[in-house]
């Protein structure tokens, strides 16, 4: 399997001179094609940097991340816009989603902007639907739907262009516990049907258990990681018990 991201010797730190902090020290990761890969750690940790600095949102004060052979930490502006359009689906805690769009014209904004052709376009939002069980509600407009619904919709709008590396941040934290349920599994099929690529930062132990992988970071630097076998129940209990050994409990690791 390919390395879709490798990133080496990652640190960054914030502030200046007498006032510096340190959020991520020295950290190397790499992600393969087709990996379902969590991302956990106490408040403070360095997940959400990471995920900052993966997704170019931020940039490392020193270290590199290649994504698909390229290296974004020496990308202009320019180059990283077209490079998040076509290399990167996001799906945020907070949908994202535009109320002035449908649920099919905010999930097809991203092949809009590309200029992918028309038919390709309904073939893909068509296929993308039925898989995530939102065909019914295509004409309807985000402020007519459930959270669970918008969530789905945030996520093939993520994966309709398809992406090298989808990012997630915290997809469930907004949602009930039937629809995070939902949701989870319907990007476990995307990742074993599609052999997509997925990065989720989660507090939700649960959440996590859907993960093939999960990386745990303490104090910006990688403190373990975990591999599931076969069994999603084994597995959540071992991620239960790596929290409760970075300290606190379930509730405080967000």
């Amino acid at each position: 399997m390919n390395n879709v991201l490798v990133a080496k010797n990652l640190k960054k730190i914030y502030g200046s001179r007498g006032n510096v902090y340190t959020a991520l020290y020295d950290i190397d990761l790499e992600i393969k094609e087709g990996e379902f890969i969590g991302i956990m750690g106490p408040s403070g940790a360095g997940k959400t940097t990471l995920l900052n600095i993966i997704s170019t949102i931020d940039t490392p004060t020193s270290g590199t991340v290649t994504i698909d052979g390229d290296n974004i930490v020496k990308m202009d502006e320019d180059k990283l816009s077209s490079f998040r359009r076509n290399k990167l689906g996001f799906i945020f805690q907070d949908f994202n989603l535009l109320d002035t769009l449908t649920i099919k014209e905010n999930i097809i904004l991203p092949l809009a902007l590309s200029k992918i052709d028309h038919k390709e376009i309904e073939i893909r939002v068509k296929k993308i639907a039925f898989n995530l069980g939102i065909t019914d509600i295509l004409n309807k407009y985000p402020y007519e739907v459930s959270g669970g619904q918008k969530q789905r919709t945030a996520a093939a709008r993520a994966i309709i262009n398809k992406p090298s590396l989808i990012l997630a941040d915290e997809p469930t934290g907004a949602l009930d516990s039937k629809s995070s349920q939902e949701l989870l599994q319907c990007l476990s099929d995307l990742n074993e049907s599609d052999n997509a690529t997925i990065m989720m930062v989660t507090h939700d132990a649960f959440a996590a258990s859907y993960c093939k992988r999960i990386l745990f970071i303490k104090d910006g630097k990688l403190f373990t990681e975990l591999v599931r076998g076969n069994s999603r129940k084994v597995f959540f209990q071992k991620i239960l018990d790596v929290l409760k050994t970075l300290g606190g409990d379930n509730n405080d690791l967000i």
